[in-house]
């Protein structure tokens, strides 16, 4: 895509612009921010010391400058931002929809690392003009980062200090002479290589991007602060000049043999998570998932679920089983979500409450148009965490879908508790951006629920190549980076509980191996649907806990007229949080299913998640998988919840689904309760 980039002169803009053009994107323009008294300004967003190299580094890129004058005031310092008037974010929104309206753009280079304050307003602004917003650097590991940038030819100076470690004398270095200074003020004071804490800011004297190098013929040293501890002095630059480089050439020869990787790059080239693409091998799994489905797969008979739910003391409400009646896609999911929105409102709730959201659909083709239904209904900052699967629904149900929200309750003790959200909108090499009305995970406290991932790569947002094994180790990887973008101490080791949803039974060997090697006693089920999301093979939807290092751990079962029961339960030492995997299986997957032994599992589940806990108030929700392929009538397992159960809050979904874990797996329980 063609894409404007923001530059403040530094480094960081600088490296980023060369992110955008190795991962296929082409830079047509420069925008930067000046201060409005030509001085340096204190401003939250943007770099200004070093400014006055702003117009010859268009000119050594050969590339239009736009630019706006910025008081740097910011009205709204929160995390949340909204268009206010006179506030410093505005002036880049007027900036680059100048921009838009004379030049044809799509996207947005932005040379943002670490700073989600600054991350945001960037991420609004471009949305509310139809960009995409391209942050290559986000979350990347500094030390690795700042070898990278020099490895790379990025030749910067330190412009300004201000940072325990740095003296006054280091400006106008080098990074490359600097790098192991700041690496080793890195190991002694924790400063932050990359200058992210605001330790220094640099400017770009050259790089493979320009045609001419910047010179300095004549600067100042300004003394901001002579603290004898961590000094603050920056450079002002009397005269600046520049020098063409010889032989003249061409963007890609410039750019020729420098160590830098495409989108593919970032996610083969880490170690033990490399791996190579195999495109017979991708073929392959695809044309067996297609087949799977198609010729295998029979349809059940439509049962209309009503909406249930329970709210527990601490504030958790669980809402399950949500459709309209209607067999017209778009008008069952207005349904549905207006029947969400009343569960909601008589506990109290709105769509703001909403922490975690599973859709399942029976037509993934008609996705787009059921999403615009879902963009009205949760149209707000930060919105929640979502899973979207095809299951093979009866023609007559559209769409079913489960929620869970949560509100502080005056019972929720008097220390208020955190709810935090990762809705990072730009695209990275981190994970992949969520250019919806999802985020990428939400923090309750100690809980952590992530939105489904599937095997993007994350700098493209195509599909990777290789198959279910590369699906699955990038998978992975993405939920690993979202647990530790919550806590830098998070892994694969804090899964509690989760769902592996795949399109072809033969993909639960390679999934449940890769799984096991990672993480710890996680329980999770292995259902196959009908379709994912984007094509994909494999998509995960766990949910994690900060001390899952404290739940326990057993696995039980009994036998009930030749069919085994299966129980694996995790609950925390408070045992006010417990989560169960049930399975039902029969030697003969040709059995017929009997009424009593659903009951039998379902009470069984029922009692494993309430076992030993005094909470009276607690809800239970689960989801039954069962497999439309076994004897097996859903009016069964409704005919069991449509029987009162006073003693028990219970929400439930039933789901229908291709297959499970084995060919003798008739249906599973996927349950949890929250305080």
């Amino acid at each position: 895509m063609k894409v404007v980039a923001l530059i403040s002169g530094g480094k960081d803009s600088t490296f980023n612009m060369m992110q955008c053009i190795a991962a296929g994107h082409q830079i047509v323009a420069l925008a930067n921010l000046i201060p409005h008294s030509k001085k340096e300004i204190d401003s939250f967003m943007y770099q200004s010391v070093g400014h006055e190299a702003i117009d010859l580094i268009a000119a050594a890129m050969d590339l239009p400058l736009y630019k706006k004058e910025t008081f740097g005031i910011s009205n709204i310092k929160g995390k949340i931002y909204e268009p206010t008037e006179n506030d410093e974010v505005e002036d880049l929104y007027i900036l680059l929809e100048q921009v838009k309206s004379e030049m044809d753009i799509e996207g947005v280079s932005v040379g943002a690392i670490f700073s989600d304050y600054q991350r945001v307003r960037v991420e609004n602004v471009c949305i509310r003009l139809g960009l995409t917003p391209l942050a290559y650097l986000w979350q990347r590991d500094q030390e690795e980062l700042l070898d990278e940038m020099i490895r790379c030819e990025v030749d910067a100076i330190l412009i300004k200090v201000a940072s325990l470690g740095l003296e006054i004398k280091h400006l106008g270095r080098s990074l490359s002479l600097m790098q192991p200074h700041l690496l080793a003020m890195h190991e002694k004071y924790g400063l932050n290589v990359c200058g992210e804490g605001g330790e220094y800011e640099s400017l770009t004297l050259d790089c493979p991007l320009f045609v001419s190098r910047l010179v300095v013929k004549d600067s100042e040293v300004v003394i901001h602060s002579n603290d004898p501890i961590a000094p603050v002095g920056y450079l002002i630059f009397k005269k600046l000049e520049l020098e063409t480089k010889l032989p003249p050439l061409d963007l890609m020869d410039r750019l020729a043999g420098l160590p830098l990787k495409d989108s593919d790059g970032y996610v083969t080239d880490h170690g033990e998570e490399a791996y190579e693409f195999n495109d017979n091998e991708a073929d392959e799994q695809d044309e067996r998932s297609e087949k799977c489905n198609v010729e295998m797969c029979c349809t059940p008979p439509n049962i209309v679920q009503q909406a249930t739910s329970g709210k527990s003391k601490q504030g958790w409400l669980w809402i399950g089983g949500v459709q309209g009646k209607s067999s017209k896609p778009l008008e069952a999911m207005q349904e549905a979500t207006d029947i969400l929105k009343c569960e909601l409102d008589e506990y109290h709730h709105t769509v703001k409450d909403v922490c975690s959201v599973t859709m399942f659909i029976s037509d993934m083709s008609q996705y787009a148009d059921l999403n615009k239904i879902y963009v009205d209904t949760f149209n707000h900052a930060n919105p929640p965490s979502r899973a979207c699967v095809q299951v093979p629904f009866d023609k007559d149900c559209p769409v079913r879908i489960e929620a869970l929200s949560w509100k502080q309750t005056e019972s929720s003790g008097d220390t208020p508790y955190e709810r935090s959200t990762i809705h990072v909108q730009s695209r990275s090499h981190w994970a992949p951006a969520n250019i919806g009305p999802y985020s990428q995970s939400i923090m309750v406290r100690h809980t952590i629920l992530l939105a489904g991932q599937i095997g993007l790569v994350p700098g493209s947002m195509e599909m990777v190549k290789g198959g279910i094994k590369s699906e699955c180790q990038l998978t992975l990887k993405h939920v690993t980076r979202l647990l530790k973008a919550n806590n830098p101490n998070f892994n694969l080791r804090n899964v509690v509980q989760g769902i592996c949803y795949i399109t072809d039974i033969s993909y639960v060997k390679e999934a449940r191996k890769l799984w096991e090697e990672k993480t710890n006693n996680a329980i999770v089920d292995y259902v196959v649907v009908t379709g994912l999301p984007r094509n994909a093979l494999v998509e995960w939807h766990v949910w994690a806990h900060k001390y899952n290092n404290q739940f326990d751990y057993e696995e039980r079962g009994k036998c009930v007229n030749s069919y085994s029961i299966t129980i694996y339960r995790r609950w925390n030492i408070e045992n006010n949080i417990s989560c169960i995997l049930c399975h039902v299986d029969h030697l003969n997957p040709e059995a017929e299913f009997e009424e009593n032994i659903f009951k039998e599992a379902m009470d069984y589940a029922v009692q494993k998640l309430k076992q030993d806990s005094e909470d009276e108030t607690s809800v239970i929700s689960v989801k039954v998988f069962y497999s439309v392929q076994k004897k097996l009538s859903s009016s069964i397992l409704k005919k069991y919840f449509d029987n009162t159960h006073d003693d028990v809050a219970l929400s439930y979904t039933l789901v229908p689904v291709v297959s499970l874990k084995t060919k003798q797996t008739f249906l599973s329980i996927c349950g949890i309760r929250f305080p």
